[in-house]
């Protein structure tokens, strides 16, 4: 475990869940967004921001987090309350869904970045680059990412022009040709400026 991976923000008695999304940038699909609690002084050699792991050790540490989390769930929002809402407010909503549906009631919440909407009775702080720091943030960001990367994969396979299997719906070169050739599908953020129809 690196060292600035740490297990607690405040100490060892503090029920800590941790927060973080993905999907935010992307111009297709929800943005998605998981709660961890990890057991007491839990340790991982390898878990970490899941943007500095490849795929294989994501897979394998979704699957570690998920026997080892006292409690987690994944949440989102869709596409739909994105263009409504904006996408910030919507992360936050994604957020919130997540910490609503733990099993295990937390006492503070960590939340990667420098914005949080307050959850109800419960304080948080919020981090910058949390998933590098915080184990149960880096929890957080391996579950919100695999997710939204399976769910981005089988929407794939009713518009596979747009290749979400490689880029699950991020800007790429390809991803805005084939909305140049191809047209918005129901998938699309269609309040994004950076979509040219």
């Amino acid at each position: 475990m690196k060292e600035k991976n740490l297990w607690s923000y405040y100490n060892e008695n503090v029920v800590e869940a941790g927060i973080d999304e993905a999907g935010r940038g992307c111009l297709a699909g929800p943005v998605v967004a998981a709660a961890v609690i990890l057991p007491k002084d839990y340790k991982h050699s390898l878990l970490n921001d899941s943007k500095q792991l490849t795929k294989k050790q994501r897979i394998r540490l979704r699957k570690e987090i998920e026997t080892d989390a006292l409690a987690y769930h994944v949440a989102q929002a869709s596409e739909a309350e994105i263009d409504e809402i904006n996408i910030s407010k919507a992360s936050f909503l994604a957020m919130h869904r997540a910490v609503d549906a733990l099993l295990v009631k937390p006492e503070h919440l960590l939340v990667d970045g420098n914005r949080f909407v307050t959850y109800p009775l419960i304080p948080h702080t919020c981090i910058v680059k949390g998933d590098e720091k915080f184990l149960s943030i880096a929890a957080a960001s391996i579950l919100a990412k695999t997710y939204r990367d399976d769910l981005m994969e089988k929407l794939g396979l009713e518009f596979p022009y747009y290749k979400w299997h490689e880029n699950a719906g991020y800007p790429t070169t390809h991803h805005r040709n084939a909305i140049m050739q191809y047209g918005l599908t129901p998938y699309h953020r269609t309040s994004f400026k950076c979509i040219k129809y």
